[in-house]
């Protein structure tokens, strides 16, 4: 499975993008006996029919949806304790942007 979370709202390039990311997957690191890799593309917000007429054609499995930042509350605590805090995310997010 490959997850993306994007800080933005869903674009359609990004099914593009993850698409790509899924190929990889499939030829580089799955095993002959693995299904077929899935795609999930977490986003900030969504518009249900651009994300909809964006994935209409792709023959692999990829879902859009949208995260909510109230999520950690509800992860159980040994989840929750290793994932890096909202600032820490926007100040990778803020690093990449300047490269």
């Amino acid at each position: 499975m490959v997850v993306e979370l994007k800080a933005t709202g869903f674009k359609p390039e990004y099914v593009g993008q993850i698409n790509m990311y899924m190929s990889a997957v499939d030829d580089l690191l799955a095993h002959p006996d693995d299904k077929p890799t899935i795609g999930l593309l977490l986003c900030k917000t969504k518009n249900n029919v651009v994300a909809e007429y964006s994935l209409r054609g792709f023959s692999q499995p990829i879902g859009v949806a949208e995260w909510e930042s109230g999520i950690v509350q509800s992860l159980p605590e040994e989840f929750a304790a290793t994932l890096p805090s909202i600032s820490e995310l926007e100040a990778e997010l803020s690093d990449d942007a300047a490269e």
